[in-house]
């Protein structure tokens, strides 16, 4: 996720011939198509509808969708190559070594279910053994540094005012539920959620011994850890907040930080992680909550902090233990949660819990078997015509002074792009993996990751260090180093398809390009410069008009009655300002990669003619929409309106292209349609 120099504007150009040409397909799928829907009113259903009909959910998911198949894809390659790993003869200590130990014990049933909950019983006897509030600090930072970040959470990130630098950053954390939300509001099914989350920890203290150990009843246990829970989540910033980077951005040096939290002994905790020396300052990202924690380390009694810790210890290694704690665990946060019926089956959860632990390993060997050289010439190209597009939007922008725009271009040259996998490897020769148990290993990888992240604190950025895996179905744009990057698994249809004509490529990775590059120009990316850095480089008039301009977004997402009944009575409305940032970046990525489309047809490299019955125009879209092509359940619905900051794949569709005029030209939808937007009401923006 790092660098500055752009040099693929000398790549070469894709072949344009007309023997090339004949050999390339359509790019589009049409037993995706329900003909039956009128395109104009529901393009989600006639672009996707037979894709879903021929993909319905299965019982391990809530969700299933483009992403998801690839992402199946890349876990069967990922898991052949530690299937003949783990089946090779490997000298002791050795990577290959490593793999196959820790993923045998995982896959090892008999001594899962033999070994039971004895691979956590010591996290427990050590929390069971504090006795005072010196106690409670120290066994606090044990398991921050395994890992296990009660309380708050301590890492490494950019500095805000020098974003070459790394420096340290207190955030809030520690909430078995996670999102702060489903303690304090009733909204959907949260209450139902916080009655099941107590019946599992009830169950779990019960099942690991815990309740006699401490010599408590389980369901004290429980509802002690809800309160308490509770009350940091009253504290923790909303979402919301939380997207806001000045307000989450407070320079401390360690001595003011003492000051304003003097029972959070900082120099000590900077010492435990060998982060002190060097340090100038760091960033509290919320003072409110951490000002709670200061609180709560003094006035909360030892019994409640280890029940918590406990509590933490728990449910973090139930995944890892036998099958009766892995059951209990997804019975609440799969079943209950999610509406999945069931969990994945053992290889499927091994191999991600191994590629958790030794990705980028894994990754040098995916790239080496499956990621052809060509895609990622071809994705260079690519990329260079969406940010030469992007370019020429950013002139277009009528509401924008020439000052800003001469800065939106600084900030685009400087723009650092990663494709397919990184220049260098990662390092795992300190990581210890040893043949004792699979939780224990969890365990080593968990501290090694954490000994990793805390050796880059009050260290220049290595802007050459990746923040996904080759083999991770995603991509990313990182603010503080102004960088682009396309892992190897997304590069592959439905999003790029090397035997496709080029509209289908830009109407899908094409727009995921354009995506990413309009995050570093979306409500949080402009506020970052060309070098990173947390800094106001636009007119005043400028930034009203881009506020206003985006409100169209935010109004038209939020209008989206995602749910009839939520579990509460009530219907569920998507939010719009939660989801700004991902639907600007979508509204870019369309109109970046459409014009980007257009250019490359001047210079010959998109068959203009019609391809299965469809234009250039319309391919772009259809790829597009097919890309979100996806089936989900109310709990899923629910789960992530309330808790992601990207839209359903429907509304990235039916919402998201009535905004673009282009779309509504390529289709002839009228006033009257269903998928018609007034000129007056579309967004405005890159």
């Amino acid at each position: 996720m790092k660098k500055t120099l752009l040099s693929i504007a000398t790549m070469a150009v894709i072949a344009t011939g007309c023997q090339h040409k004949a050999q390339l397909t359509s790019g589009v799928d049409p037993d995706n198509f329900d003909t039956t829907a009128r395109l104009e009113d529901d393009f989600y259903q006639y672009a996707c509808g037979g894709w879903m009909a021929k993909n319905p959910l299965d019982a391990e998911h809530s969700h299933y969708g483009a992403f998801d198949v690839l992402h199946e894809n890349a876990q069967k390659n990922i898991n052949d190559i530690i299937d003949s790993v783990s089946k090779a003869k490997n000298e002791n200590g050795s990577l290959a070594d490593k793999i196959a130990t820790m993923y045998n014990l995982g896959m090892d049933s008999a001594k899962l279910q033999a070994d039971g909950v004895s691979p956590l019983t010591p996290y427990l006897e050590e929390i069971n053994n504090v006795t005072t509030r010196e106690d409670v600090w120290a066994e606090m930072l044990r398991m921050h540094k395994r890992g296990n970040t009660v309380l708050f959470v301590v890492f490494g990130e950019a500095d805000k005012d020098d974003a070459n630098q790394c420096i340290a950053w207190a955030y809030q954390s520690g909430l078995g539920l996670g999102n702060r939300d489903r303690y304090c509001t009733n909204e959907g099914r949260n209450a139902e959620f916080r009655e099941g989350y107590v019946a599992l920890m009830e169950k779990l203290f019960a099942m690991s011994g815990y309740d006699q150990m401490s010599g408590k009843p389980a369901a004290k246990l429980a509802q002690t850890v809800m309160n308490f829970e509770t009350r940091l989540a009253i504290a923790q910033n909303t979402q919301l907040e939380n997207r806001n980077p000045i307000a989450t951005f407070n320079r401390y040096t360690v001595e003011e930080a003492a000051a304003f939290a003097p029972n959070i002994d900082w120099k000590g905790y900077f010492e435990t992680m060998n982060i002190l020396d060097g340090m100038k300052s760091f960033n509290i990202a919320q003072p409110k909550y951490i000002a709670e924690v200061n609180k709560v380390l003094k006035d909360t009694d030892v019994e409640t902090f280890k029940a918590y810790f406990a509590w933490h210890e728990i449910v973090s290694a139930a995944p890892y233990l036998s099958d009766d704690f892995v059951n209990a665990r997804f019975a609440f946060f799969g079943t209950q949660m999610n509406g999945i019926e069931q969990n994945r089956p053992r290889w499927k959860r091994v191999t991600s819990t191994v590629d958790g632990a030794l990705g980028e390993a894994l990754g040098k060997l995916y790239v080496d078997k499956f990621f052809p050289a060509e895609a990622k010439t071809r994705m260079e190209t690519l990329v260079q015509n969406l940010i030469t597009a992007l370019g020429q939007r950013i002139d277009m922008a009528t509401w924008m002074t020439d000052s800003t725009k001469a800065n939106a271009h600084k900030k685009l040259e400087t723009i650092y792009v990663k494709i397919g996998y990184p220049n260098k490897w990662r390092d795992y020769s300190k990581l210890n993996i040893q043949g004792d148990s699979y939780y224990a290993n969890v365990v080593r990888g968990n501290e090694f990751d954490m000994d990793y992240m805390f050796s880059k604190i009050n260290k220049p950025v290595d802007k050459d260090e990746w923040q996904m895996t080759p083999q991770t179905v995603n991509a990313y744009y990182n603010a503080t180093t102004n960088e682009i990057c396309f892992p190897a698994a997304i590069l592959q249809p439905p999003f790029f398809n090397m035997q496709a004509d080029e509209a289908a490529n830009y109407g899908a990775i094409g727009v995921v390009i354009g995506h990413e590059l309009t995050h570093g120009f979306d409500d949080q990316g402009r506020q970052y410069d060309e070098k990173g850095n947390l800094n106001d480089w636009w007119t005043e008039e400028d930034a009203k008009n881009f506020d206003a301009n985006k409100q169209a977004l935010i109004d038209a997402f939020s209008a989206v009655k995602v749910l009839e009944d939520a579990g509460n009575g009530q219907p569920l409305y998507g939010n719009g300002e939660l989801t700004l940032g991902e639907n600007i970046a979508d509204n870019g990525g369309l109109h970046v990669s459409y014009l980007a489309m257009q250019n490359a047809m001047q210079q010959g490299q998109v068959n203009k003619e019609q391809m299965d019955n469809f234009t250039p125009e319309q391919r772009f879209f259809l790829a597009y929409a097919a890309v979100w092509a996806s089936n989900i359940n109310d709990e899923g619905i629910l789960n992530l309106t309330q808790n992601d900051v990207h839209s359903l794949g429907r509304n990235r569709v039916n919402v998201a292209l009535p905004q673009v005029t282009e779309f509504l030209e390529a289709f002839g939808i009228k006033e009257g349609d269903g998928m018609w937007l007034a000129p007056e009401k579309r967004a405005q923006l890159w």
